[in-house]
């Protein structure tokens, strides 16, 4: 297997773009030999810890209401040509996005890290849910399979919160200033919202070369 880092933020539209254009690719191509690991970055990371009212976030980052519509149009266009029907306006707060980050990296020892992300996104982007919210975290956690009783405690505690905060660390050490951020087999970085089509042409090309690789000589 070749493994597909995924350096997002649940809050990202870009990365829920991104990762469906992915997900479409992976339908096309099942045995594709991808293996997923979702890691942490947060597009806000001096957000208050209880996020802060939209109108006061968009305010601040886009001046306004009418700014944050030109900016937002480009992503409403390109989530509608994939599928996805965001609803900016159910949104009531932005989150600091630490405690979701914590959720999708227990979700790992689980196996449900794609089922993690992908269901923080639909809570934020069609529910407009407070995904920074601890009891809004558990009800999703437990939603994706584990146990919500058990991820509330965790989550009202301390856990891997400084390891969450070094693995964003250590990715903008290296370069990275934006996300969707993909890198296949730890080499080859992949950044942005890349169409289904490169995703099925990479996975061709893998599957390819594996293939020629494992013939005897």
């Amino acid at each position: 297997m070749v493994t597909l880092d995924i350096v997002s933020d649940p809050i990202c539209p870009w990365c829920y773009i991104g990762k469906t254009l992915l997900d479409q690719a992976l339908l096309e191509r099942p045995d594709h030999p991808f293996t997923l690991h979702w890691h942490p970055f947060q597009l806000n990371p001096d957000m208050p810890a209880g996020g802060m009212e939209r109108r006061a976030y968009l305010e601040g980052k886009f001046g306004g209401k009418d700014g944050a519509l030109r900016a937002y149009a480009p992503v409403l266009e390109r989530a509608e040509a994939v599928g996805l029907n965001i609803d900016f306006a159910a949104i009531k707060r932005t989150p600091n996005t630490m405690n979701a980050h914590r959720l999708i990296h227990w979700a790992e020892a689980e196996g449900l890290q794609n089922e993690m992300s992908d269901a923080l996104f639909r809570a934020y982007f069609m529910d407009g849910q407070d995904i920074g919210d601890v009891d809004t975290l558990a009800t999703i956690a437990g939603t994706t399979g584990m146990d919500a009783q058990m991820t509330a405690r965790l989550l009202h505690g301390t856990a891997d919160i400084e390891d969450i905060r070094n693995r964003d660390t250590k990715f903008r050490e290296m370069g990275v200033s934006g996300v969707p951020m993909f890198i296949v087999a730890g080499q080859h970085a992949v950044p942005g919202c890349q169409p289904t089509e490169m995703w099925v042409k990479v996975i061709d090309e893998i599957t390819e070369q594996i293939a020629t690789s494992a013939k005897p000589d």
